[in-house]
């Protein structure tokens, strides 16, 4: 079985799935709305809200004959934080860099 954090970046890695978290930002929705803007049969969007839902980032909820899903926030929390920490490091300084390479390519012998 996938540690969660793994299940949370596989359910973002695909862009449909990304664009229904985004739309979910909004408000809850039927399935059927989420579905409206794809160009995908409802039963593609329902595997795609699968993979949301067993990740933990969308939970899904019968209201009457209507499939409701809202996002969960929350879920996201541990993959920010993970993500985060690559925010600690230090910025490539791209001009420098530009500057190292061309004195290295204008020495002799290079």
């Amino acid at each position: 079985m996938a540690a969660p954090l793994d299940t949370v970046f596989l359910a973002l890695a695909d862009p449909t799935r990304r664009a229904i978290l985004t739309m979910l930002l909004e408000d809850d929705m039927a399935v059927t709305d989420v579905a409206e803007p794809f160009e995908m049969s409802l039963a593609a969007i329902s595997k795609h809200l699968g993979v949301l839902a067993a990740a933990g980032l969308v939970s899904q909820e019968k209201r009457g004959r209507v499939r409701w899903c809202k996002l969960e926030p929350d879920a996201l929390r541990e993959a920010s934080t993970w993500m985060a920490g690559f925010g600690q490091m230090d910025g490539i300084d791209l001009d420098a860099f530009e500057r190292f390479l061309e004195r290295e390519l204008d020495q002799p012998g290079a």
